[in-house]
């Protein structure tokens, strides 16, 4: 089976290489320290310390995996070959809520880079899935947790 592709920008994929770089050099040497003085303190079988001290480096070589993991299956978006005649990552889209009337603009992006706060909603999410794919004037129904909302798409841009 093969793993499944990460979509990210240019900007996603450094902030990762980032947290990937200060994991492997900052925190696993913290970590180390840590479980090294909780030894020092003695008996290891009811030191609480070294099991906290333990159980974070595990977490960080968890983190670390998965870190390396989505780089290995990163695929940047180069927004200039973005094109922009359906809804897809690394495009703008402006919609209206047909129920409310209310007009909603979003950034379709992966997941590494989504952060709905900002309008960057992921391709993965109920509402960038929906978008995916359709074309100015189109209507989507999308599930979301609150029920269905019937959103119909104004413009698209980059």
């Amino acid at each position: 089976m093969s793993e499944k592709e990460v979509l990210m920008s240019l900007d996603g994929l450094k902030k990762m290489e980032e947290e990937l770089q200060f994991l492997k050099t900052v925190r696993r040497k913290e970590v180390a320290a840590r479980i090294k003085q909780a030894i020092e303190f003695g008996d290891i079988s009811e030191n609480s310390e070294y099991e906290d001290a333990k159980n974070e480096q595990a977490f960080i070589e968890g983190s670390i995996l998965a870190l390396e993991k989505k780089l290995r299956n990163a695929r940047v978006i180069d927004s200039s070959e973005v094109n922009i005649s359906k809804v897809s990552v690394g495009c703008r889209v402006k919609v209206v809520n047909l129920a409310t009337a209310r007009e909603s603009s979003y950034s379709i992006v992966g997941s590494v880079d989504a952060n709905p706060a900002q309008g960057k909603i992921s391709n993965e999410s109920p509402v960038g899935k929906a978008l995916e794919g359709r074309a100015i004037g189109e209507e989507v129904l999308v599930n979301i947790p609150a029920g269905t909302v019937s959103l119909k798409i104004l413009d698209i841009s980059k």
